[in-house]
């Protein structure tokens, strides 16, 4: 089930693979590695083709675990996300960072994210600078920034020599609906950006509500569809739920190939 959005001049699916936690956090001990692989295959098969990690999660393990997943299947036919943890911010870090994470993953990287904004926007600055060397190099594909909000975003536009930032990866949910009450949305689709949606069903908690279930009967879906759904209404708004389990991941594809009504999108906002 194929809903698509552009990045860059790439087409990637409305919904992604998100892997906080996978690999690390959740299970340190590595025991549900096998699981997490399988769960990200099974993703790919159902079409999704979005994956986000970073060199943070797991210490770097939540990258070779994607690097594993995606053996079988078409790189060219994939998206792969990455972030840079700000202790490696700095023109020469920056360039050691991203080839590290490239080498856990096993390829290159779709899309580079600085994860945080850090302390010092001298550091952004080098960073990004950075990134677009890695672009020439081909190690990475496309530059983004994470957890920036507006003001920050903007500087941050103002410093990019040859290329631009096209992803701002940020909590976005019915619940928070932070980046709509900051003009941070509908600044980013006025540039012809992507907001990358995390923690789009706050740990579960969206996936309870009942009144979003009610919601979603009128559809043949549920409450954590009907939340990913109001994320993935707006044009340039992709959304990646972290999912372990095979039936959340089928549960979270199915919430792309159709679209609320105006009208229930509004009464979405109510039930929380």
């Amino acid at each position: 089930m194929r809903d698509m959005k552009r990045i860059g001049n790439d087409r990637v699916t409305s919904i992604g693979l998100g892997t906080w936690g996978i690999g690390g956090k959740e299970f340190p001990d590595y025991s549900h590695d096998r699981e997490a692989i399988e769960a990200l295959r099974y993703g790919i098969e159902l079409g999704i083709n979005l994956i986000d990690t970073a060199e943070f999660y797991g210490a770097g393990h939540s990258e070779e675990l994607v690097g594993e997943a995606i053996k079988p299947f078409d790189r060219d036919e994939l998206f792969i996300v990455s972030k840079i943890w700000p202790t490696h911010f700095g023109y020469d870090s920056a360039i050691k960072a991203a080839k590290a994470s490239a080498k856990r993953l096993g390829t290159y990287i779709d899309l580079y994210l600085l994860h945080w904004p850090g302390d010092s926007f001298e550091k952004i600055k080098q960073t990004l600078h950075a990134l677009e060397d890695l672009v020439d190099e081909g190690i990475i594909r496309y530059i983004g920034v994470s957890n920036f909000d507006l003001e920050l975003l903007r500087r941050s536009q103002e410093v990019m020599r040859r290329y631009e930032i096209v992803v701002n990866q940020v909590k976005y949910s019915l619940m928070d609906r932070t980046p709509e009450e900051t003009g941070l949305l509908e600044y980013m689709k006025k540039e012809g950006m992507t907001l990358m949606a995390y923690t789009p069903l706050e740990k579960g908690i969206l996936a309870r509500n009942k009144c979003l279930e009610e919601i979603g009967k009128k559809y043949g879906k549920t409450a954590a569809q009907v939340a990913l759904n109001y994320l993935i209404w707006e044009d340039n708004v992709v959304a990646i739920p972290k999912a372990i389990r095979k039936e959340h991941v089928k549960e979270n594809a199915g919430a792309m190939g159709w679209r609320l009504s105006k009208e229930d999108r509004e009464r979405a906002r109510l039930c929380v």
